[in-house]
């Protein structure tokens, strides 16, 4: 997932806290860290709307039945409550943002198409000055992991992550609360960027993360939706429950429109060169590719997309000791070893759905799931460093996949859970237990 903000300060915590008691005050910033607000836990939010709680959603990622259970037992267990109270502040942050559209960056696409999704590539630096006859400084040079600046403006990829935090982080407020304003906001999120005609979105990623003067798309840009788009089908399937303001019209229209991006990620030449990378983009591939043919009715290549993971994925890319080879490579090793664990267990999530338990896979050197994060446990616990090259490290956010493991049976992510450090805006864990990146880079 999109990183979440860090900051952590008590005036942010407090705000939130004072944002859930008294539900006109939208003040809070998205996903404020609330810490030392944790002391007296929050009452659970009372609405006329909780008298008559939503079914159980139909998820792709997300235990839908787990979540009306959690749903049900807000009101009598103080964790929750914390948890509710972080969610609630991220909600009432977003409630005056946005809707965000791909039309209105400064200029189109390669090819003048407005609707057409535009990101640049994060690594990528000009070399020179621009000039009136070189105005982007060409060529550009890579450089691993060294974020460049000028991709945070100019193109869709910031708007996006919004899109998607912001309807995953409002439909589960409103699953939890009944809120009728988070549900509507979420509604109008979901619409202005995938299907009002004036605003929408094509469903492609022809143009993600080009290279100024190099290439006018790449398919290693898909992870700029692989990553995240998941939770926004979840989010989708929440709404889809009975969401005020969210209406069988909205539903068809996205399902034509994931329908559509399925069969853009499955036959595009992008979308082959994609599926056929071998470190974390392969794995994003596959998890949001299951992920998508579930949502769309297809669990056939749902089932087999997670079932040719195991020799696919697991077996080449985790070594006999549970580290991942390709991810240690990288400047940032820490943060992409996290990170290709959140698309497995993601994509095991999806597994669950249609009866494959891809924790139970062991490769023929013994290289699993589990071996995977128990790799991180020493670092992630802060009983020891972490061994190899990273730029930032940052313990918490190897958080979500150790408790995805501790829920899949692993013992020592089990015993490992009091001594991780707490990501920046609270553990939502508890209401939605599906791993996110916590920390913050993208590419």
């Amino acid at each position: 997932m999109s990183g979440r903000p860090r900051a952590a300060a008590l005036l942010a915590a407090v705000a939130a806290f004072a944002a859930l008691l008294v539900p006109s005050a939208h003040a809070a910033p998205p996903k404020a860290p609330r810490t030392a607000a944790h002391a007296a836990p929050p009452k659970a939010p009372r609405t006329a709307a909780r008298a008559e709680p939503p079914k159980a959603p139909h998820t792709a990622v997300l235990d839908g039945t787990r979540l009306q259970r959690t749903r049900a037992r807000l009101d009598r267990d103080p964790r929750l409550r914390r948890a509710l109270a972080d969610l609630t502040a991220r909600a009432d942050g977003w409630l005056d943002q946005g809707p965000w559209t791909v039309v209105d960056k400064p200029r189109p696409a390669p090819g003048g198409d407005v609707h057409e999704y535009l990101s640049q590539a994060p690594y990528w630096w000009p070399t020179t000055v621009p000039t009136a006859d070189n105005p982007w400084g060409c060529p550009y040079v890579q450089r691993d992991g060294r974020r460049n600046p000028e991709v945070d403006s100019g193109t869709d990829r910031q708007d996006a992550e919004k899109v998607f935090d912001a309807t995953y982080d409002l439909a589960l407020a409103w699953y939890y609360t009944g809120r009728r304003s988070y549900a509507e906001k979420a509604g109008q999120v979901l619409r202005t960027w995938f299907l009002d005609p004036a605003t929408r979105m094509n469903p492609d990623l022809e143009h993600a993360q080009f290279i100024p003067c190099r290439y006018d798309g790449r398919a290693i840009g898909i992870i700029d939706f692989s990553q995240s788009y998941t939770s926004v089908l979840d989010a989708q399937a929440i709404l889809a429950t009975g969401a005020p303001g969210w209406t069988a019209r909205d539903r068809a229209a996205m399902g034509e429109w994931n329908a559509d991006f399925l069969g853009w990620l499955r036959y595009s030449d992008f979308g082959r060169q994609e599926g056929a990378a071998a470190n974390n983009h392969g794995t994003f591939y596959d998890m949001q590719l299951a992920a998508l043919a579930y949502a769309t009715g297809d669990t056939a290549l749902a089932r087999r997309t997670v079932l040719d993971a195991r020799a696919r994925r697991i077996a080449p890319q985790i070594a006999a000791d549970g580290s991942q080879p390709q991810e240690l490579a990288r400047t940032r090793s820490w943060h992409y070893s996290t990170f290709d664990l959140v698309a497995y267990t993601r994509l095991a999530a999806v597994g669950r759905h249609v009866g494959v338990n891809l924790w139970g896979y062991t490769g023929p050197d013994g290289q699993n799931l589990s071996r995977a994060v128990d790799y991180l446990l020493p670092a992630a616990t802060g009983a020891a460093a972490w061994p190899h090259p990273e730029l930032e490290f940052h313990r918490y956010a190897a958080a979500d996949v150790v408790h995805a493991a501790a829920d899949a049976g692993d013992a020592a992510a089990e015993a490992a859970l009091p001594r991780l450090e707490a990501p920046p805006g609270g553990d939502l864990w508890a209401l939605r237990p599906a791993a996110e990146q916590l920390d913050s880079i993208a590419g």
